[in-house]
């Protein structure tokens, strides 16, 4: 197992504490929804392995890291990771999120171009807007008071594809976090940051995501062009991903990012 260090960026009002793995070319990963970073802590181990540096900023509010929560929109996220890039060295750095990580990605490459080498987009939503059953599901899946089975019921229903244990994202999940980082897209004009400004893409797809469905796998690359969109599958995982298939998405992130040094 690499050994990974952590360290603290503060900026302003905000401390963000920093989990990094590794040396090399570096990748920023944000995560999901009302989630900490220890959801890619075993991609980052492989990643490091494979002769990257990957950093884990935990959000505010988790882990660590504190800082305003009310009145904010996505780019006081972007500006959360720009600090913590200029921090551990400020090269142009592959910013990947997972889920709503994916926005504050994009929004890091649309607001700091000069930090964005290229952002990966992990089981980001195809459809909007979201099928009311799935938004209840999302919701379900932190209330912490509902009964343990009935929120492994909405975690299967949404995260997990048919085989895979949702018992593994029980935990981890914080609703004041959630909500600050609903509002604060809320509070984002979508043109700001829907497109990641100009930056190269890789958007990774679950097969199946219920908020991506088939139909819309090429969604991105038909909005923003094949030149800038290279699309990856993986199979038997849902909006989840990262715990269902860590090998096959650090699989996809360290040939992206070949492909780059190559290019």
């Amino acid at each position: 197992m690499t050994q990974h260090q952590t360290f603290n960026v503060e900026h302003g009002k905000v401390r963000i504490a920093v989990h990094a793995f590794g040396s090399g070319p570096r990748i920023a990963m944000m995560p999901s929804l009302g989630r900490g970073a220890s959801d890619f802590f075993d991609i980052a181990q492989r990643l490091a392995a494979a002769g990257y540096r990957a950093l884990c900023p935990e959000p505010r509010g988790l882990g660590g890291s504190s800082g305003p929560l009310k009145g904010i929109t996505l780019h006081d996220f972007a500006a959360d990771i720009a600090a913590v890039i200029r921090h551990d060295g400020g090269e142009p750095t592959v910013v990947a999120g997972h889920a709503f990580g994916n926005f504050v990605a994009r929004t890091i490459a649309a607001d700091y171009p000069e930090l964005t080498r290229a952002v990966v987009l992990l089981a980001a939503t195809h459809t909007w807007p979201l099928a009311p059953e799935l938004r209840d599901s999302i919701n379900k899946c932190h209330q912490m008071d509902l009964p343990e089975e009935v929120r492994l019921k909405h975690l299967q229903h949404v995260f997990f594809a048919p085989g895979n244990d949702a018992r593994v994202w029980l935990g981890g999940w914080s609703d004041e976090v959630m909500h600050a980082e609903r509002d604060a897209t809320e509070a984002t004009p979508k043109p700001e940051w829907w497109t990641a400004g100009k930056a190269p893409v890789l958007d990774v797809l679950s097969l199946k995501d219920p908020l991506s469905p088939p139909d819309s796998v090429h969604c991105y690359r038909d909005q923003w062009g094949a030149d800038r969109v290279t699309i990856a599958r993986i199979d038997n995982a849902a909006h989840a991903l990262l715990p269902e298939q860590p090998a096959a998405v650090a699989e996809a992130i360290i040939a992206y990012m070949k492909q780059l040094e190559s290019a």
